[in-house]
């Protein structure tokens, strides 16, 4: 079967979201048979016209008729799931369609969008979730209308190329990071991820001021950039033993990982705004690391308490301090869940078995 990926985001556009559109074309069973379409270029959306992705029903068309297409998997519902849906009014192709988490909660923000996002799920052969919550969120939509229709494939990881990738860092290269940021007798809490509120640095660093008055070998170091940074600043300003990073490498960002004694990110739901899956946290997984997180959105798929890591009330400065307290206190409960993570994210999380899944549910 000829299959099209019809997306906005895909490689080297960065984020989730293309990364696994990436990873779905690169572990595709069938490589010849699946081909990409996406806005390289503007080619499907244009700002000038109205409404904006017109253009791209001629281009989703003659893509169609070009390369024989027979089914088409739908990146975002809006707006290129009315393109689907219109496209397949006039042609015998078939759609599937992608939700991811934030992407859904978009497309009930009016009636009108909740209208035709409807209209396009029931013409829908499958929808593929990347979390059981956004599968939950999806399932309640639609009521009891083609819940068989809904899927959950989780976003996978490449654990070959990851550890590959730590073998292949220097020998003195974790030394390096003890040394430069003096890391000797300290307890590290590492978080990487984009400076804004639903990702839990704030309240991380809140706990961390309330335990360095008992624990002042414990420092929190964060990487990456964002809009809250001057919030997050100025929340850690009288505390040395919190270090922002700012952007860092992926070989630095696995170094980190093996530094670190957790790694965190209690992330919560802001305004409709949530973690759809968290692919950092199977990196975490696949370093040996024990991760604290937030019991929020997709989290609960990527991380399973007590057994990978320990889920807390992101919402808690009080319960996020006492699972950092329990954390660092039992040495034999962090190597046990970091033995798990290990575990639980090769034998599971794999690019290729997860998109195993999706060719097999739009083949059968």
């Amino acid at each position: 079967m000829n299959t099209l990926l019809f997306t906005l985001e895909y490689p080297p556009f960065k984020g989730g979201v293309a990364n696994y559109y990436g990873n779905l074309v690169k572990n595709w069973p069938e490589p010849a048979n699946i081909h990409v379409l996406n806005n390289e270029n503007n080619k499907l959306i244009r700002r000038h016209i109205r409404p904006k992705w017109l253009l791209a029903i001629f281009v989703l068309w003659l893509d169609i008729y070009r390369k024989k297409i027979n089914h088409i998997l739908v990146g975002q519902v809006l707006p290129l799931g009315i393109v689907a849906y219109l496209v397949s009014k006039f042609t015998p192709v078939t759609y599937s369609l992608f939700f991811h988490g934030m992407d859904f909660n978009y497309a009930l923000k009016t009636k009108r969008k909740k209208w035709i996002t409807e209209k396009i799920i029931k013409k829908s052969s499958h929808i593929i979730c990347a979390s059981s919550y956004t599968a939950k969120l999806v399932k309640n939509f639609i009521n009891s209308e083609m819940p068989e229709k809904i899927v959950v494939v989780n976003p996978g990881i490449d654990p070959v190329a990851l550890q590959a990738l730590s073998l292949a860092e220097p020998k003195n290269k974790i030394e390096e990071l003890r040394l430069k940021h003096h890391l000797e007798n300290k307890f590290i809490l590492f978080t990487v991820g984009r400076l804004v509120k639903r990702k839990g640095q704030d309240m991380v660093i809140k706990a961390v001021n309330i335990l360095n008055e008992k624990m002042p070998d414990l420092c929190y170091y964060i990487a990456g950039d964002g809009p809250d940074k001057d919030y997050l600043k100025d929340l850690a300003k009288n505390n040395s033993n919190i270090v922002f990073l700012g952007k860092i490498t992926e070989e630095e960002k696995s170094a980190w990982l093996r530094v670190c004694g957790i790694f965190i990110m209690p992330s919560r739901e802001i305004e409709g705004d949530f973690e759809g899956f968290g692919i950092v946290f199977l990196e975490a997984a696949l370093a040996g690391k024990p991760v604290l997180a937030g019991r929020s959105g997709g989290i609960e798929d990527a991380v399973i308490d007590y057994e990978t890591g320990i889920l807390t009330d992101p919402g808690s400065v009080d319960d996020i301090a006492g699972g950092i307290v329990e954390l660092k206190n039992s040495p034999m409960l962090r190597m046990e869940l970091g033995e798990n993570a290990i575990r639980r994210t090769v034998n599971e999380f794999s690019w290729n078995k997860q998109i195993i899944k999706i060719f097999s549910i739009i083949t059968k």
